[in-house]
């Protein structure tokens, strides 16, 4: 059925009621505008596509917003579903609004955005959008509102739950951040409505017989509140609620508990007139009713991070029911209601942006200066939303909010991203524990630092704070990086000085666009992490050496990371090597688990299409094989004596972390005959690193001597072949 659509005086009519110095003239324009851009659309529903930003300015205005976030709501749609242009907007309506428009399209667009790497970059355009104006969340959150109202009228089971998916994941947490309690419970509850529909009536269904075996309960509590109240003088607003069935569900899941266990499924708020007979309140009700040991919060002396304030305590209240109850004064009340809504009323003009409920906002903007790329930017955004709060305190008394299991290196970075950085050790409550040390309600944290301390990798396991792991990621890319271009360097140091030629940087910077590197460091990190071999930038700087070096040696050496590059024609083997018991035109291929070299014992796996793949006899990959007889080759090499045919064999090492020590291992690969050709790191400690070396030798024997010789190096801990 088509529902009757507001009409315009009466969208007027809304907004003079709280604002009567309203720009009617403007709202009316925007009202047609918007209206002949959608014309004849329709929505899911029937309904004329119009009545959608009708009833999102409609929603606005419950909150009492400003003239330009109306007029935002009722052209939101435009430039996503019509053929009006963002410069339209503007010149009709103000570049305040224009902005506000483009802003809350942006986040739209996230929604139909199936590349993952897409929608994150959406996401981290809308918060750049909604650091210059938080009204661009205002707008978003009161369209998915409606749009999850209108939900079930959508046929697509799969893209009902997609979208109800978002609002629990992205728009929900948001509205809580923001302190939009209400609408927060809202959109969560219609969600769950879509997500767990059978869980939801359930909830309902026991909901309405406790109803109906104890009438009107709730009634009944607050008539015995009111008297309680007024017998110690104290004037107070007294309303009560039952929990949505959301989060009913979510306390029995965190508490693993059933229904009959969860008593505590109402909620009474009483509104004072100050801070001072909150406190009485408290003690009246402590007196009068047996207080839930642990459950009383004080929201007033530590506001949450949104601003919200109120004293919250359980009680076996009347009749010997267990309930909560919120009591704040009437200020508290709107804030706790409208959240940030509430500075952004008509009356209160453009809020501080610097106050406590925009400091998520800006540690997400720090965020979006350290991740790699959106993607990374979406996981860290959804670490510092997605969690319950800890609050804790620094030695100043400062609070500092936490998500729910944060470490005191996550505490470090909240206080500064410097302190995080150069922190040493955590004093909480006065004694030293561990930075991986996980908070509790109430902990005063003091950080020790040392300018000398840097982020260690380790921590990127236990911190949970998206601002936290977005530094500390940061840190070991550079510090990969640095490696990597250490490493580079003495890997061309060594093979410029094998074929006596000098490495210079005014050389390597002529062939830079070869490799498609941007600076020289980078070429060096590209060769110390074997994505680029010592000897293809030797011949890229020298091309003389590649005529020199001979056909047959270009085809026979290849390092890893070109192996996995190329991919054979039909029929082509990528190294020439003699074996016997081959299939005459059958393709041949090393293994990449064993890495073959003449004097191993060999076998040939046949894989249709792909040919013989390679594998030493002791190669744990042939167990997938026993019972596949048909496709065993029995094999040998067939090396002429004096061959001078190179092949690559890999070793395992773990190096001293000392300065000189990766020269003394390409020192010594190369006075034993050998040649690096792929190196990487696979993992690093204050101690140690663990490096993977691919290295051009002739047979097992040789590699086998070089291990030895490795072995006896002092800077080397340990060293073996290579499997996997």
């Amino acid at each position: 059925m088509v529902r009757t659509v507001i009409r315009q005086f009466e969208l007027v009519e809304k907004i003079k009621a709280y604002d009567p110095l309203a720009n009617e003239e403007l709202i009316n324009r925007a009202y047609v505008f918007a209206m002949k851009a959608h014309g004849s659309q329709k929505r899911a529903s029937g309904d004329p596509y119009f009545s959608h930003p009708l009833e999102v300015a409609g929603i606005l205005t419950e909150f009492k917003l400003d003239t330009d976030t109306i007029i935002t709501a009722l052209l939101h749609d435009t430039i996503e579903d019509t053929e009006v242009t963002l410069d339209e907007i503007s010149g009709q309506f103000g570049d305040p609004v224009a902005r506000m428009v483009d802003g809350v399209t942006k986040l739209t667009r996230i929604e139909f955005q199936s590349d993952q790497a897409k929608q994150a970059e959406n996401f981290r355009k809308f918060v750049l959008a909604m650091s210059e104006d938080i009204r661009v969340l205002l707008v978003k959150l009161s369209d998915r509102l409606h749009n999850m109202r209108t939900l079930h009228y959508i046929g697509q089971l799969e893209k009902r739950q997609r979208i109800a998916r978002e609002t629990m994941d992205i728009y929900a947490p948001l509205a809580e951040r923001i302190g939009m309690q209400e609408m927060k419970q809202e959109l969560e509850d219609l969600a769950f409505a879509e997500l767990n529909c059978d869980g939801r009536q359930s909830i309902l269904n026991r909901l309405d017989f406790l109803r109906a075996k104890g009438e009107d309960l709730i009634s009944v509590i607050i008539e015995e509140l009111q008297e309680l109240l007024s017998k110690n003088k104290i004037k107070a607003e007294v309303n009560g609620r039952e929990k949505t069935p959301y989060s009913i569900w979510r306390k029995m899941k965190k508490n693993d508990v059933g229904f009959e266990q969860l008593s505590d499924t109402m909620a009474f708020r009483i509104i004072v007139s100050d801070v001072e007979t909150c406190y009485h309140t408290l003690g009246v009700a402590h007196a009068a009713y047996p207080a839930v040991p642990g459950r009383f919060k004080d929201y007033l002396s530590t506001p949450k991070p949104n601003g919200y304030s109120s004293l919250h305590t359980s009680v076996f209240g009347p009749e010997r029911h267990r309930i909560e109850l919120q009591i704040r004064t009437r200020r508290m009340h709107e804030i706790a209601e409208y959240g940030v809504a509430a500075h952004w009323n008509y009356k209160q003009g453009i809020p501080d942006s610097e106050g406590p409920q925009y400091r998520w906002l800006r540690e997400l903007l720090e965020i979006l200066e350290h991740t790699a790329g959106p993607e990374e930017f979406l996981e860290h955004t959804k670490l510092e939303m997605f969690s319950d709060q800890v609050f804790s305190f620094t030695p100043r008394g400062d609070l500092i909010n936490l998500p729910h299991s944060a470490t005191a290196v996550d505490f470090a970075y909240a206080v500064h991203s410097e302190v995080g950085d150069c922190c040493v050790g955590a004093k909480i409550n006065g004694r030293m524990m561990p930075l991986r040390t996980q908070l509790q309600n109430g902990d005063q944290v003091e950080i020790i630092t040392s300018k000398a301390q840097t982020p260690s990798p380790p921590w990127e396991r236990f911190v949970v704070t998206g601002k936290a792991r977005a530094h500390i990621r940061r840190f070991i890319r550079l510090q990969e990086k640095q490696e990597y271009e250490k490493l580079g360097h003495s890997i061309l140091q060594h093979a410029f000085s094998k074929a006596d030629y000098e490495l210079t940087e005014k050389g390597l910077a002529g062939v830079l666009s070869i490799f498609k590197q941007d600076s020289v460091s980078s070429l060096y990190a590209e060769v110390g992490n074997g994505n680029v071999s010592g000897r293809q930038v030797l011949e890229a700087v020298y091309p003389v050496l590649r005529k020199s070096r001979g056909k047959a040696l270009v085809e026979n050496v290849v390092s890893f990371a070109q192996a996995r590059r190329k991919k054979p024609k039909n029929g082509e083997v990528l190294r020439r090597i003699s074996i016997k018991g081959l299939i005459p035109g059958m393709a041949m291929h090393m293994a990449g688990c064993c890495h073959p070299l003449p004097g191993d014992r060999i076998v040939g796996i046949i894989t249709i299409g792909s040919g013989v793949t390679v594998h030493t006899i002791d190669c744990e990959t042939l167990e997938a094989f026993t019972n596949m007889s048909e496709r065993w080759l029995d094999l040998s090499w067939e090396i002429p004596e004096n061959s001078p045919e190179m092949h690559v064999g890999r070793i395992n090492l773990s190096v001293l972390n000392v300065p000189g020590s990766l020269g003394d291992l390409s020192t010594v690969i190369a006075k034993n005959g050998g040649n690096i050709s792929n190196l990487k790191i696979v993992n690093r400690s204050e101690e140690f690193f663990d490096i993977l070396i691919d290295i051009e030798v002739k047979d097992v024997k040789h590699l086998t001597d070089v291990i030895a010789v490795l072995r006896a190096t002092p800077a080397i801990n340990a060293v073996d072949r290579g499997r996997g």
